[in-house]
């Protein structure tokens, strides 16, 4: 079924093109891919070329489009580190490297598919992310609960949105700070330049905020092990903040600045370690919430991986 869509110019936006100002209305998609959808304004077809008016509105018919079903393909990959399970919800360690859901590029593998394998999950949350109510990027590892019952999913999702839990990451990030505390604040928004990225914007966007503290500091190696405590859940939110503020994350490929970086390691070990590793040295460490049917608190701490554990052994040889 065709998603209907209407979007209203206001005085912020006018004098831009059709295209550019529905590509920020809609970040999920390109502005190629818009080009190709039906948009009216009034009764009449549009060019997207045309600058924006005050006050105009924009009607979008987004077509149906091809998903993968979940369902499909179930298997077991990996072993997986179940935390907690019962009727209602359960409770995995997800590991680095593996993708949440099945999409167009990764239709096998998937932490979904692999949980399905060994239980059901919520039909809420549509064929392609049963169960879903939260996510981590693909090169992030660490806690995440999911929905089996439609109650435990319908409470989640509250949860989640009104932000009513607590959540902390571990990452190692290039820089040392002269702070051991810090609040970072600030609007998050898909980049216009690059649809793969999100940046901090002045205007629009969507409010983030990160609480950040200093675990331990590798002067030597100029590296800090922070811990994030996120107070919102925008996409990439802690390697935005963080690289937006000087502190990207090590081994980052999309906001680590990386290959800049490198020239001032000393240390054959870590720099070889550094070269060769694939994803941001991010980790879900914990997440507490009220189990969303019985009640109960629940809280879920676990180990860096083992990776983070090598990187955090040569940075403390270095000091």
């Amino acid at each position: 079924m065709s998603d209907i869509r209407e979007f209203v110019v206001d005085d912020e936006n006018v004098g831009v093109r059709v295209d550019k100002f529905l590509s920020a209305q809609m970040p999920e998609f390109s502005r190629s891919e818009i080009q190709k959808f039906t948009v009216t304004r009034g009764v009449a077809p549009i060019k997207f070329s045309d600058k924006t008016r005050a006050g105009d509105v924009f009607c979008v018919t987004v077509p149906a489009l091809q998903t993968e079903n979940a369902t499909d393909n179930i298997s077991s990959d990996f072993d997986l580190d179940i935390l907690f399970e019962d009727d209602d919800i359960i409770v995995i360690n997800k590991p680095r490297g593996v993708v949440m859901y099945p999409s167009a590029g990764n239709k096998t593998g998937t932490l979904v598919q692999n949980i399905l394998a060994h239980t059901h999950l919520s039909a809420l949350g549509g064929d392609t992310r049963p169960g879903v109510v939260h996510r981590l990027d693909k090169d992030t590892s660490g806690v995440m609960v999911f929905a089996k019952s439609d109650a435990a999913y319908r409470g989640l999702v509250k949860m989640f949105s009104q932000h009513d839990l607590t959540r902390k990451y571990v990452c190692f990030a290039w820089g040392v700070p002269n702070w051991e505390d810090a609040t970072i604040t600030g609007n998050i928004a898909r980049s216009s330049r690059n649809r793969q990225k999100m940046t901090m914007v002045k205007s629009g966007g969507k409010p983030a905020h990160t609480d950040v503290a200093v675990i331990n500091a590798f002067p030597r190696a100029g590296v800090t092990q922070f811990r994030c405590t996120l107070m919102t859940g925008r996409t990439h939110q802690i390697r935005v903040h963080l690289s937006a503020h000087g502190f990207p994350v090590l081994c980052d490929p999309i906001y680590g600045r990386g290959a800049s970086r490198l020239g001032s390691v000393r240390d054959a070990d870590l720099l070889d370690f550094l070269r060769n590793h694939d994803g941001q040295m991010l980790h879900a460490e914990l997440l507490e919430f009220t189990h969303p049917v019985t009640g109960e608190l629940m809280r879920f701490k676990t180990r860096l991986p083992d990776d983070m554990e090598e990187l955090r052994y040569l940075l403390s040889e270095i000091g």
